[in-house]
């Protein structure tokens, strides 16, 4: 059996119009209108599922921004209820003057810093609530 010399096939296939796979007798499967629809429908799965990952992923910051909102309301309870204890204690040791330093900063802190905090998590909450 001989072998097609290579520039001939190719000079044949350009005269013919024909690819050198059918001069040869192979046959070349062409893609289906099937393949299409399968990745199609793999694209939509994929759609899917980010959707789901965006709804869980904004679920998760929604009560989280609930979660800010009820430490902060239940540190300013329990401020109102102990309300500055430290104020009455005797600092003349070392220790109970850095302790009373210490709640002291957590409480000026807290009442300056957790009403703005407040007001941005009560924000966050309403911007990733779930709207039907």
């Amino acid at each position: 059996m001989s072998v097609p010399d290579s520039d001939m096939l190719i000079s044949i296939s350009e005269v013919l119009e024909t690819p050198i796979s059918t001069l040869l007798g192979e046959t070349i499967v062409e893609p289906k209108i099937d393949d299409l629809k399968v990745i199609s429908e793999k694209l939509e799965v994929i759609n899917l599922q980010l959707a789901q990952r965006k709804k869980t992923r904004l679920k998760i910051f929604h009560w989280c921004f609930i979660a800010l909102c009820a430490f902060i309301l239940i540190g300013f309870a329990v401020l109102v209820v102990l309300n500055s204890p430290y104020l009455s204690w005797d600092y003349s040791e070392p220790e109970t003057a850095v302790i009373g330093v210490g709640f002291h900063t957590l409480e000026w802190l807290l009442v300056r810093v957790a009403p703005i905090t407040l007001i941005g998590a009560i924000i966050g909450a309403f911007l990733t609530r779930e709207k039907n």
